[in-house]
């Protein structure tokens, strides 16, 4: 059983980590009854591990309804904290080496959900075979999400895009490249075809919402087209993006890895927008404070390596390594094939 020590109104008491577990597992599923289950525990056990902690803290941490345990305001506050300690007792057993040379710990990785698709299974892949020490947690959300969990410590590194290096985290730039206008399959946008930008805002378009960082992109390029845009509606889904412009709602601007697959099999068509050339730089995000594990460390090589094997063999659509001056408007090498990317063979680190 091993103690940690929380101090409330000036005194402090020892919280068990059975009962965080407890609180966390009940606060995930709703039940105590399934919580129980989960945990190998019998029901009052579980039960007796909530009101205790609950007479600890002074506070309540669960409505208790017909419909199952909701957390309370206080609740949520200690379930998030619990979650965070027991992630670090974990990591901290993990890096206990059991052989030398041997790179073991707990990474969480942050993934941009445009590139979930290409990178998540080759590098998980890797990892696995390089690395089985290492147990692997992925998450996939926008960029603006993930530096926020980045900064909160839920995340070890992130892929972020259009940020330098700030006070409480170092920008590592990885890539850069074009944005895409992206339409249905009948409409016949080609790759080796760029688009004005002017030409695509004549049509009503799907776009992310106001704030997110690609609409900040595509609005700012909007202004350098003197183009208004028609937006037709929004979301913070880039599936969803895809699902209402194959469904004749209207185009939508995209990065070319999130559409690769899609104009491959004739489900959308897509062409690089020009007139301006919109660009996004994809970084690798990680904290400025503390030390890096070595399995941290083992993922953002191994990560790296995924990214500039998809540049080099032409999986990432209009990507170039961040030392690739910009291509001029029509000056593209563009085959008829999206996944082609610029010529450059060279082999970069982050």
């Amino acid at each position: 059983m091993v103690p940690c020590r929380v101090r409330m109104a000036g005194q402090e008491r020892t919280v068990d980590v059975k009962q965080l577990k407890a609180l966390v597992t009940v606060a995930e599923v709703g039940s105590v009854t399934r919580a129980a289950e989960l945990l190998h525990l019998v029901q009052p056990a579980v039960t007796r591990q909530i009101r205790t902690l609950e007479q600890d803290l002074g506070a309540t941490l669960f409505e208790r309804t017909r419909h199952g345990m909701r957390p309370t305001e206080a609740g949520l506050v200690m379930v998030e904290r619990a979650r965070r300690a027991l992630t670090e007792l974990d990591r901290a057993r993990a890096e206990i080496q059991p052989a030398p040379g041997v790179v073991t710990g707990i990474v969480t990785l942050g993934l941009l959900e445009s590139t979930a698709d290409l990178l998540a299974a080759p590098l998980v892949s890797a990892l696995a075979r390089e690395h089985p020490g290492i147990e692997l947690r992925l998450m996939t959300a926008y960029s603006g999400h993930l530096q926020q969990w980045l900064d909160a410590g839920d995340l070890d590194l992130t892929l972020l895009y259009n940020l330098d290096s700030t006070p409480s985290l170092n920008a590592h730039p990885l890539l850069r490249e074009n944005l895409w206008v992206v339409a249905p399959p009948s409409d016949g946008l080609r790759p080796d075809r760029p688009v004005p930008f002017a030409q695509a805002a004549e049509h009503p378009l799907v776009m992310p919402a106001a704030g997110h960082a690609l609409r900040t992109l595509i609005d700012a390029a909007a202004r350098q087209a003197d183009a208004t845009l028609d937006v037709a509606v929004q979301t913070n889904s880039l599936r969803v993006q895809k699902q209402l412009v194959r469904a004749g709602h209207g185009w939508t601007v995209l990065p070319g890895v999130g559409i690769a697959d899609d104009v491959a099999h004739g489900t959308l068509s897509a062409a690089p927008l020009c007139a301006p050339d919109v660009w996004r730089s994809i970084v690798l995000g990680t904290p400025r404070a503390g030390r890096t594990p070595p399995a941290v460390e083992a993922v953002a090589r191994e990560l790296t390596h995924q990214v500039n094997s998809a540049i080099q063999h032409g999986t990432w659509p209009s990507a170039q390594l961040p030392a690739a001056a910009p291509r001029q408007p029509g000056r593209r090498a563009q085959p008829g094939d999206p996944r082609t990317t610029s010529s450059r063979k060279t082999r970069g680190t982050a």
